[in-house]
């Protein structure tokens, strides 16, 4: 008796604006390769570091009309075919980048100089250091990855080993804002 093997029929890819055009449903979810990818929801902790994160960053760009500064999990896409939207906690984009009189209606089409993520306890190192070299990969200048249970930053750039500054120590972001300093530990208050 001969068996005839039947494929499994092929999974659907999303483009980024078949994602975005998705309902709302209230879930956390990224395009990884053209696949929804759903993130689990984050805790407290989480929270204080991003608004945190928002509010030095979002203070200085502010202060000095550089740019626009997003959070939230606002999507970015940082590759096409397949295409991935990825949703950094906050990112920084010049007005170089997006115009000052023109904000886009949906993802930018252009990448972020600079992304801020923060580690939730469900994250993995290898997921972390994937994704902001996705980031980089896309034009991103710098990612930091703020790590609340070691009060750590961890600062990925094109160009150079991942730094790791501690709570006692200040970021500083060259590439990104040559006039930037800011204690680590502020991240994490």
């Amino acid at each position: 008796m001969s068996t005839t093997m039947i494929a499994p029929p092929a999974e659907r890819l999303f483009t980024a604006e078949e994602f975005q055009a998705q309902p709302d449903d209230g879930r956390r979810t990224e395009l990884v390769r053209g696949r929804v990818v759903e993130m689990p929801p984050t805790n407290f902790l989480h929270g204080v570091v991003c608004y945190n994160a928002a509010l030095i960053l979002g203070s200085f760009v502010k202060a000095r009309d550089l740019g626009w500064v997003t959070c939230n999990d606002s999507g970015v896409i940082t590759r096409r075919d397949p295409d991935s939207v990825r949703a950094p906690d906050v990112a920084y984009f010049s007005y170089q980048r997006i115009p000052k009189d023109s904000p886009p209606k949906g993802y930018p089409a252009v990448a972020p100089e600079l992304v801020i993520e923060v580690k939730s306890p469900s994250d993995r190192w290898k997921e972390i250091s994937a994704k902001a070299g996705e980031f980089l990969a896309a034009g991103t200048v710098a990612v930091c990855v703020l790590d609340p249970e070691t009060r750590t930053v961890g600062v990925y750039t094109a160009d150079e080993f991942p730094l790791r500054k501690t709570a006692d120590e200040e970021l500083i972001l060259p590439g990104v804002f040559p006039d930037f300093r800011v204690p680590v530990w502020q991240f994490f208050e």
